[in-house]
């Protein structure tokens, strides 16, 4: 009954009297198969965004953006409000030690890319200040690129009135007081940390646009069991994070897709961040809510794709 409301709810505000018609006719699954062929259709979202803003990116349920710039030492915090992007605040910051992104243990660099925060640590030594809060590093991307490290934390100053430190071992800190005042104002639930070397590219309507209508195309094949279809949508430069390539991986996945079960996917909280990184690449992490319900797999949980966007085309480079 929830379904056939939501359903028709949109066909209130979307050709209200064809989907009328077609649901009269044909049923509720033939309405939403049309509606599912919006969702592939580039300009639907071109029309979606038109009065948004999305230089940050695109979400549907992260509410805070933190944004590191690390020549600029800049740490900004962003706010998302029903697509609206708006600046809370910005505070000076200190890097790594050496200049680039980071690809060792102990290298002394700070990463680049698109970062979760997993957790707040205290009591810590009072060398990091009052708390860290705990990044995703190395993230399913970084591991497909065989990253090495851990423990990269945003933290404070240290509290006995040492000099204050030039450089840190890869880690971002900042004074006390903007610490904890950014930990009051962000829910890390919610949050997203990126770190760009140079002044962050923003996102661009039409790369929106393309990487949301692929997505919805990419599950299409994926639910049809379409493997030349599916397996366009990725880089031969593939790599899954346990150094699997695109060679293994569609081998396994052609495996699968013979199968030719029937299957449901659907996604939900689509969050799009533009993805710094130091391979000259134009990148995006998606993350997202997935269910997925076949005859021998029941899943419901988190989807991550990092992909590029190359010759006006989206190839997934990592997925977890």
């Amino acid at each position: 009954m929830n379904k056939i409301i939501i359903l028709l709810a949109m066909v209130i505000n979307i050709f209200a009297n064809d989907l009328v018609d077609l649901y009269r006719l044909q049923g509720l699954n033939a309405v939403e198969q049309k509606l599912e062929e919006s969702l592939k259709d580039k300009e639907y979202w071109n029309n979606y965004l038109e009065n948004k803003n999305v230089d940050l990116g695109y979400y549907e349920s992260k509410k805070y953006i933190i944004l590191t710039q690390k020549k600029k030492s800049e740490l900004a915090l962003y706010e998302i409000d029903n697509h609206e992007t708006n600046l809370i605040t910005k505070n000076n910051i200190i890097v790594g030690e050496k200049e680039g992104d980071k690809y060792l243990e102990g290298d002394k660099k700070t990463p680049e890319g698109v970062y979760e925060l997993t957790s707040k640590k205290t009591g810590l030594d009072q060398f990091y200040g009052p708390f860290a809060l705990v990044t995703s590093y190395p993230n399913t991307f970084d591991k497909s690129l065989d990253k090495k490290g851990h423990g990269i934390w945003i933290h404070g100053m240290p509290l006995a009135n040492d000099e204050r430190e030039k450089y840190t071992r890869g880690c971002i800190a900042l004074d006390n007081t903007e610490l904890e005042s950014l930990d009051k104002k962000i829910d890390i639930e919610n949050a997203l940390l990126l770190t760009s070397n140079n002044e962050f590219q923003k996102a661009e309507k039409e790369e929106i646009s393309l990487i949301l209508s692929s997505i919805f195309n990419w599950k299409d094949s994926w639910k049809k069991s379409d493997i030349e279809k599916y397996l366009k949508y990725y880089s031969i430069k593939f790599k899954k994070d346990d150094g699997s390539d695109f060679k293994k991986f569609s081998k396994y996945k052609k495996r699968i897709f013979r199968k030719n079960e029937r299957k449901r996917i659907h996604f939900s909280n689509i969050n799009i961040t533009p993805y710094p990184n130091s391979l000259n690449k134009r990148m995006f992490k998606i993350i997202m809510d997935q269910r997925y319900k076949s005859p021998t797999v029941d899943f419901k949980g988190k989807k991550e794709l990092f992909l590029e966007i190359l010759n006006n085309e989206v190839k997934i480079l990592a997925e977890g």
